[in-house]
């Protein structure tokens, strides 16, 4: 009878074409992927890490059966078409595209098929797939921006801090939709009773001069709009706001890590380590058009006890038993 069962199973194995050999085994032969990121590698080595771990799981090791070919535009987006070029030149299987939409558009303007495997905000409402459930074409990837997201990140720092009424909102205009995002985010603040002062930064420059003005202006917290370039400049951020005494709640858990207030986000490197099952299914026949993009479903609550501490405010004690990570 076991062995009858067994040979049922194999049989419809067979017959859906996923024989039983390829379970938790790699695609056979040497690949060649590329990874191109927006920022700098400084600012990535515990994505890129998580990332490559991701693909060791599943049996792709650098130098036994894999090459990777990274790419970093240094937040020059100008220069990323350049830099698409040149990986396409080595004739990837596959391009992991991270750091938002500026690398994505980049690749899609050489007009190239290769399969991409994307970590990007609302890769519908940017136009890269039909939809998540049946992207199409020649890309799929992972979705990190719930459409509430940025609400929910503000009802939170009203939270915290709950005296803070007036909020220095901070985005970047070069973002494609931002401003649909700016218009939900203003309608959140109108809910929640706060005056929204808004600043635009594309670039380092920009940001110390809305800093510059942010510091005249007697706010009461800091509240910036999610964007890998703005990303990127964590550490002069979180200068600001500490020489400010300004709380602040942030898109990405670095941010708390180095000494800012709270963070409300998907887990980043968690994400980077999915991309590898996308890549896997890639590499073993799969067309990335039939791959469904997935959206995070769980978003972590770090806030830093510490930093609180520092510029005299008092966590809610429910709020602390809320938060995924307090950090001390």
């Amino acid at each position: 009878m076991q062995i009858a069962n067994m040979m049922v199973l194999g049989l419809f194995l067979i017959a859906v074409g996923a024989p039983m050999a390829a379970f938790g085994q790699p695609a056979p032969g040497h690949h060649r992927i590329a990874f191109i990121n927006v920022g700098p590698a400084a600012a990535n080595t515990k994505n890129v890490a998580a990332f490559r771990a991701g693909l060791a799981d599943l049996g792709y090791i650098e130098g036994r059966n894999l090459t990777i070919d990274y790419r970093w535009g240094d937040q020059k987006v100008d220069q990323l078409p350049a830099l698409v070029n040149e990986l396409l030149a080595a004739k990837p299987a596959v391009i992991v595209s991270t750091g938002g939409q500026a690398p994505i558009r980049a690749i899609k303007s050489t007009a190239n098929i290769v399969p991409v495997v994307f970590i990007t905000g609302d890769p519908v409402a940017e136009g890269f797939v039909r939809s998540l459930a049946r992207p199409g074409g020649n890309m799929t990837g992972l979705a990190v921006l719930g459409s509430d997201l940025e609400a929910k990140r503000l009802e939170l720092l009203t939270e915290i801090v709950p005296k803070a009424r007036k909020i220095a909102l901070v985005w970047n205009p070069d973002q494609p939709l931002i401003a649909a995002v700016v218009r939900n985010v203003e309608v959140a603040g109108s809910r929640l009773r706060l005056t929204l002062l808004p600043w635009q930064a594309r670039n380092a420059a920009e940001l110390e001069t809305a800093f510059a003005e942010i510091a005249k202006s007697r706010v009461d917290a800091l509240f910036i709009l999610a964007d890998p370039v703005l990303g990127f400049e964590r550490a002069r951020i979180v200068d600001f706001v500490s020489k400010q005494r300004l709380p602040g709640i942030y898109f990405w858990r670095e941010f708390a890590d180095i000494g800012g207030l709270a963070s409300y986000a998907t887990n980043l490197p968690a994400v980077y380590r999915r991309t590898a099952t996308y890549v896997d299914k890639i590499l073993k026949g799969t067309p990335p058009g039939q791959l469904p993009v997935e959206q995070p479903t769980t978003f972590e609550l770090v806030i830093n006890l510490k930093t609180a501490k520092s510029i005299g405010i008092s966590v809610p004690s429910a709020l602390q038993q809320r938060a995924d990570t307090l950090l001390e």
